[in-house]
């Protein structure tokens, strides 16, 4: 290891919290200044990280910064995103990757032309929990893989969130919120998709803030409330899909794979290190699986870190930009699907990932 990559955060909403308290766990990153449109709520974190509240432009022009972490909402990710790569700074970004697939790609060629990278969240997928399942996988432990599951749901985010206004509009509600740690799992196990088809639709409740100063302010709802869909993988794999803000109460599993002799129960894709579980016909019961791989006692910031060292030994990163891509073109695709009523092939693809070997680390040899 050399010296750290600098980094300038743009955006201190709640998300942030995760990251800066992962960020001084690795080595191979150094915070140096933060932003935020609410100028009193980045002073306040600044004085909290010890470093500079800086204006965006400011921010942006530092020569110090060598990569932006772009936490802002859906909406800005792909306009700062360009405003980082026009001042030479590397981006790694939360999810989505961008509101639609025209804007991600003007973000992913002005990155390949100036020879900058790009990364995106989630990087949950790098912690032991779904590592641990891919090489279960891998392994042959249930046989062939012959499908896939995939559950998430909930009544909606206003019931904690104090400003979730953004999770109802474009490029938010359940699919492009919680679908990228979902998709993201499945094209880490099965490789990228081909096609989909899918289902879609707007519940008629009416939805109001659940808590904070806020609380009790109606919500105006202009995405899709509930989503099902099928994702058709090259590999020959198929996985169902659903993502809901309208379901009060589930049992459903969250993501489970199938194959010809055994069941595997991944791990919360929305967390790093919770427990994979197995069930086999030669072990016909569920047993919590021995850790095989993925960083350990990782957090938000993990991928970004990951991508440091990528940069440094001139490897891929695994958290990239062309993955969070393929993702998005999979939940737009769905959208499609849902909406027309047929099979939408895609245009790009992705490779898996590399794995993570047990016992590493994203910012050491």
């Amino acid at each position: 290891m050399t010296t750290p990559m600098r980094i300038g955060v743009v955006g201190v909403g709640k998300i942030a919290e995760q990251y800066f308290a992962q960020i001084p766990k690795l080595s191979n990153l150094s915070l140096v200044a933060v932003s935020d449109v609410d100028s009193v709520r980045a002073r306040g974190v600044a004085q909290e990280q010890g470093v500079e509240q800086l204006s965006v432009d400011d921010l942006l022009a530092d020569e110090r910064i060598d990569a932006v972490l772009n936490l802002t909402i859906p909406a800005a990710h792909v306009e700062v995103g360009l405003r980082a790569i026009a001042a030479d700074k590397h981006v790694f970004a939360e999810k989505p990757l961008g509101l639609d697939i025209t804007e991600a790609t003007q973000l992913l060629q002005a990155a390949d032309a100036a020879g900058l990278r790009v990364g995106s969240a989630p990087d949950t997928v790098l912690g032991t929990g779904v590592q641990t399942a891919r090489n279960l996988l891998d392994d042959g432990t249930i046989g062939t893989p012959v499908g896939a599951a995939a559950h998430w749901s909930s009544p909606g985010h206003e019931s904690w969130h104090p400003s979730p206004q953004f999770y109802y509009q474009p490029g938010g509600g359940p699919l492009f919120d919680m679908g990228p740690y979902y998709l993201t799992t499945l094209i880490t196990m099965f490789g990228p998709v081909t096609s989909v088809a899918g289902s879609v639709s707007t519940s008629g409740r009416s939805r109001s803030i659940g808590t904070g100063p806020l609380q009790g302010t109606p919500l105006d709802v202009s995405i899709d409330t509930h989503i099902s869909a099928i994702l058709f993988h090259e590999s020959g794999v198929s996985s169902t899909v659903t993502m809901s803000f309208d379901v009060w109460q589930s049992r459903a599993p969250l993501i489970e794979i199938y194959g010809t002799t055994g069941t595997i129960s991944v791990a919360d894709p929305n967390s790093f290190s919770d427990p994979t579980e197995v069930w086999t016909a030669e072990r016909p019961e569920w047993t919590v699986a021995p850790v095989s791989g993925g960083y350990a006692d990782a957090g938000r910031g993990v991928g970004l870190a990951d991508m440091a060292r990528a940069i440094e030994t001139g490897r891929p990163h695994r958290a990239s930009g062309r993955l969070a891509f393929h993702v998005l073109e999979t939940m737009e695709a769905v959208l499609i699907a849902g909406r027309e009523r047929r099979v939408v092939a895609l245009t790009s693809t992705t490779g898996r990932p590399d794995s993570v070997p047990a016992g590493s680390r994203p910012d050491r040899w």
